[in-house]
């Protein structure tokens, strides 16, 4: 059975040899006339083609963008312990920027000026990039995060020495429009 098969297989690709053979003959004996009208033809097909591009871009439309109801402002790397800052962090979460910004002004904490910075800033990110409105403007979220820990050696007696962190903080205030 195998014998067969090969058999069948070796006759079918000689009539496929055959016929390959037999169609390069048919192609030399096309008249001249032809390469004239293909020339014609293809000055005539970019002209079509370029006002069905024009009219494929008007169908697609982009999506519009949904509205932006927040805005963000980002400080990193601040020398503040992040346990420190969340105090003050803790007083305008939930406030009006404007009421939030006189407490920050009246606590007696390093971290205050601060977050007074970032707060302003996302209030004006609101305001310039996405056109809130300034009096609607409210703190819907505030966190400290940890950033980078320099670590340093403090000397101590009978020539020992103890590790002392520096530890910095990443301050994100993400105010909203009431």
């Amino acid at each position: 059975m195998a014998e067969e098969k090969k058999t069948t297989a070796k006759k079918a690709t000689t009539t496929k040899a055959a016929a390959e053979k037999k169609a390069p003959a048919k192609k030399p004996a096309a008249p001249k006339a032809e390469p004239e009208k293909k020339a014609e033809a293809a000055k005539a097909e970019p002209a079509k083609k370029a006002p069905a591009k024009k009219e494929a871009k008007k169908v697609e439309e982009k999506p519009a963008k949904p509205a932006v109801t927040s805005a963000k402002a980002v400080a990193k790397d601040v020398r503040v312990t992040p346990r420190k800052a969340r105090l003050v962090l803790d007083l305008i979460r939930g406030k009006a920027v404007n009421e939030a910004l006189g407490i920050l002004s009246n606590v007696n904490k390093a971290a205050s000026p601060i977050v007074a910075k970032v707060v302003k800033s996302a209030a004006a990110n609101a305001i310039n990039n996405f056109g809130m409105s300034e009096e609607k403007l409210y703190v819907a979220e505030c966190y400290a995060g940890d950033g980078i820990k320099m670590k340093r050696y403090l000397p101590r007696a009978k020539g020992s020495a103890s590790g002392l962190v520096k530890r910095a903080s990443h301050i994100t205030v993400v105010v909203k429009e009431r």
